[in-house]
This record gives C-alpha cells, structure tokens and sequence, in this order.
C-alpha cells in the first residue's frame, strides 16, 4: 500500500489528538453521546471522579484507574497507571466500532481508526478518532504495523458485513483478523482484542443459511490462530445477538452465558473496559444481556 493511501488528516484534527487539546476533541466526541449516558464535565474536560452508575459511566473513566501497561519490543513501558491509551481499531466506522471511538475519546483515549472506504473519515473524526484507509484485504503485514507503531492496544472490529458472500468472509472475517494479530505482534502491540460471535467455537447446527455459516467458521478459526499467540496478550469477546436498542449498562458477561440478545451499547462498554483491564488476558469471553453492571461483571471475570 503507497503512502498516499493513509490520508492525510487536517494540521487541526491532528493537533486534537494529543496534548492540552483533547478536552475539545473529547467535547466533541460526547456530543455524539445520548445525553443520558454521559457525565457532566468539569471545567470542559471528561469528569474521571464520581460513583459510575451508568455503564457510559464506567466506561469513559475505569480505565485510567487499572493499571495496564504497553510493553514496546525493548520492554520500554508505552501507557502507566493514569495515561490514556492509544488504541487502533480495524474496522473503524462499524457500528460497535463508532460506539467504541465516542466512549474512549471521551475519557481520554487516543483513537486511530482502521477504515477501507475513504469516504468515512470525516464520521471518524467527528466520533473523536483519527482515520486511516487501509484495506486489509489486500494490505501487507508491514503496511498495517506501521499504522501499529506506538499503539497500546489494538482491536479487531472488522466484518464483511450483511450482503457479502462466503468468500469475503474468509477473506475479511478470518485472514483480515490474523493479518492484524500478525502485524500487532511486529509492532510491538501486545494488547489485542477481538469482536468474535457468539457460536463461532461449535458447528453450526444444521438448516443455517451457508453464509451465516461460513461466517461463523471463519471467525472459529480466526480465534483459534489468534489464541494460539504468547506474543498478544488478547481478549476474545463473543456477543450474541446483537441489537440497536439503547444499553441497559447491565450485561452476562462469562465464559459461557447462553443465548441471547445485546445492544451494541453495551457490546462497547464492555469492549471499552476490557481493553484496560490486563487481567482479562487470555479469555474468551460470551456476552449477552443481564442484570450485572459493567463494570462489576468485568471486574468478575479479571478475578476481582
């Protein structure tokens, strides 16, 4: 992929992503925030104090509180205890993936947002994060680790998506996730998440439509590869059904919950306090509606 492929984002967007800069870039990304999910701020910038009631809450401020730390491949300590993160996601104008963007931008978090079609950078930037056009159908395992370079986390959000046949979803679903594991792993990025689906460790049962199934496969096997790696410390989340109902702030969050319905809401807050929780490294976790907060049902799965 030439150079030219990342485009290149206005002096004003790139000035927002850091420094004393953000609280703006965080007021705009909680704009895009239904009211009743956010919390008030203090002097214009993100509140990061107060009992975290609503999962919005949580997950715009649990973060900085845990303490996760990015190792670069010379040890050297990227993220400490109170920094915000720099995170990529791939897949970034999806619609979990936006939900994401809003809640991280607005407690801090650096966000570069992995997209094919040009023509969704600017709803990226208005969520609050930074796009890149990348196609990870067709990019190198070295074009992708250089959009990594000096993340803390990455995060696969990508789908082929309704309409697509079987073959992007092995092209997409399965070999655009590993492509990203791989590239993670040479860039240093050791935290990685993925979005996964719930049924996709069994058969499907018989009578499902072949390309739901080949979706599911793809996504079993891209799991399985990145569960394979000592090199990603990766969190593997398996949401059922998913809905566009606002959130609840109240999930199922274990190992194994059963079927069932989530809003994408709640998909993103779980997402957004995954990623700052280290200690739910190693799992493989399935999510569906439930009577626990967010936060307490994250806390119980890290052990605590």
């Amino acid at each position: 992929m030439k150079d030219g492929l990342r485009r290149a984002v206005p002096q004003r967007h790139r000035a927002l992503s850091r420094g004393p800069a953000r609280a703006l870039l965080a007021t705009e990304a909680r704009s895009r925030i239904p009211e009743h999910l956010r919390r008030n701020p203090v002097a214009g910038a993100v509140s990061r104090t107060g009992a975290a009631h609503k999962y919005a809450d949580f997950a715009a401020t649990a973060g900085p509180d845990l303490p996760w730390r990015s190792r670069s491949p010379a040890g050297a300590v990227a993220c400490g205890k109170n920094d915000p993160m720099h995170i990529v996601i791939a897949g970034g104008h999806g619609k979990i993936a936006r939900r994401l963007t809003r809640l991280l931008s607005a407690r801090g978090d650096n966000v570069t947002g992995l997209i094919r079609n040009p023509d969704h950078a600017d709803d990226l930037r208005a969520d609050g994060a930074e796009p890149v056009v990348c196609d990870l159908e067709h990019a190198s395992v070295d074009e992708v680790a250089g959009h990594l370079g000096g993340a803390d986390a990455a995060l696969f959000a990508a789908g082929a998506g309704p309409g697509s046949g079987v073959a992007r979803k092995q092209t997409v679903d399965r070999n655009a996730a590993i492509l990203l594991a791989d590239a993670a792993e040479r860039a240093g990025v050791r935290r990685f998440l993925v979005i996964s689906s719930m049924g996709a460790d069994s058969p499907p049962p018989p009578g499902t439509d072949p390309v739901f199934a080949a979706y599911l496969k793809a996504k079993g096997e891209a799991d399985a590869d990145i569960a394979s790696r000592p090199g990603l410390d990766w969190t593997i989340l398996r949401p059922g059904t998913l809905t566009d109902d606002p959130g609840s702030g109240r999930v199922t969050l274990a190992e194994h919950t059963g079927r069932g319905q989530v809003p994408r809401d709640d998909v993103a807050a779980v997402l957004a306090a995954l990623l700052h929780e280290p200690r739910t490294a190693g799992r493989i976790l399935e999510l569906i509606s439930g009577t626990t907060p967010v936060e307490e049902a994250v806390r119980a799965v890290a052990g605590g």
